[in-house]
């Protein structure tokens, strides 16, 4: 069977971080899908688009040909990145070392290019897989998913197990553990005035603000994971006029769905401190947590197994960061992170090691291989 080098597998990863793909660039990421449609159907994938909605871009579902009908093995990736067009100035595509550069080679075109890789060796091989092998591949991950939820949960419900190829954690970890996460938008309407002649007529949005963002990050419990984290706040019009409007948006983080639901009400429940201040509130659960069944450790034991016939050793771990992981776990066994080693997601010195690139590519073909209903 033709195993690609990782000179081979680096050149296509390249090929792919070289088109931006913002997830809110619609003519980017739209791009980066319709060229990895047309890579999966020149490996002799059955390509299906699924149009893209509300301003945002195109997903696919592929699969191989070979293996049988029924339960799949689903391969869920996503081809959007964080990083706005004009980042490649920033981090061009270059290697140093046993480092690979450029914006999306680590989360998670490397890891989407292993996976397209494994399948193209079987199907030129003419193996017969025990399970079908399926792909989902969207372009919104990177916000939440808001378009393609639904068509993660529906491929979830007919898949036996889901491989999730975002990238390694802590020098080449899997995961099979996630916290939950929740989006909110707190909005705050209060009254203008002119800070110095009727400094007494307003009401301040921005101060009844502040005093409600006191009490939500009291509200996070390192003991039990959950967290609250108020990360943008806009507010005020001039600085010499009591602030009308002010809006805060905060993160919320659980390892237990009940102790996240129970946030998320407290929160829709707030009341002003002032009473002449209007609040609005906004949002909730994106990602629910994603735990490690009994069913999730046997997958993750079953990939230990097989990395070590390859000849390294396997590892998992717990992570704060959300996937389109957390939405199938509780469906179906789901063995995350088998993307690329490498560090610096989400920032201007991503990379990957292209040390890791054939033995991740062989662990996700044996996967493909061996995984039975």
């Amino acid at each position: 069977m033709n195993t690609p080098d990782a000179e081979a597998l680096l050149e296509e990863i390249n090929g792919w971080a070289a088109i931006e793909s913002k997830s809110e660039e619609l003519q980017g990421v739209t791009r980066m899908m319709e060229r990895a449609m047309a890579d999966f159907e020149a490996a002799g994938m059955l390509v299906e688009p699924i149009a893209g909605t509300e301003g945002l871009g195109p997903h696919f579902h592929a699969r191989t040909p070979c293996g049988r009908e029924g339960p799949s093995v689903l391969v869920l990736c996503h081809l959007d990145t964080v990083h706005p067009a004009g980042s490649l100035r920033r981090n061009p595509i270059r290697t140093e070392g046993d480092r690979a550069f450029g914006p999306g080679v680590y989360d998670m075109k490397g890891g989407v290019v292993l996976a397209l890789a494994a399948a193209r060796s079987l199907i030129g091989a003419n193996v017969r897989t025990p399970l079908p092998i399926r792909f989902l591949v969207v372009s919104d991950e990177e916000i939440g998913s808001p378009t393609s939820q639904p068509h993660i949960r529906a491929a979830a419900a007919n898949a036996a197990h889901v491989l999730v190829t975002e990238p390694a954690r802590d020098g080449g970890k899997v995961v099979t553990a996630r916290k939950g996460a929740a989006r909110m938008k707190i909005a705050a309407q209060g009254k203008p005035a002119h800070s110095g002649v009727r400094h007494q007529d307003g009401e301040s949005a921005v101060l009844e603000m502040a005093r409600q963002i006191v009490d939500l990050e009291a509200m996070t419990r390192y003991e039990t994971g959950l967290t609250l984290n108020v990360g943008l706040v806009h507010g005020g019009s001039g600085v010499n006029v009591v602030p009308e409007h002010c809006e805060a948006e905060l993160d919320i983080r659980m390892t237990d769905l009940a102790e996240g639901e129970a946030a998320i009400a407290r929160i829709r429940g707030i009341r002003p401190y002032n009473p002449e201040i209007r609040l609005t509130v906004s949002g909730g659960m994106n990602r629910p947590p994603y735990a490690k069944s009994n069913s999730v450790a046997a997958l993750f034991e079953h990939a230990r197994g097989l990395a070590a016939e390859i000849g390294f050793e396997l590892h998992d771990t717990f992570t704060g960061g959300g996937s389109d992981g957390n939405f199938t776990a509780s469906i179906a066994p789901t063995l995350d992170g088998l993307g690329v080693d490498g560090a610096g997601a989400h920032t201007m010195e991503e990379h990957l090691l292209v040390s890791s690139l054939v033995p991740r590519m062989l662990l996700l073909r044996r996967l493909f291989e061996t995984l039975k209903a």
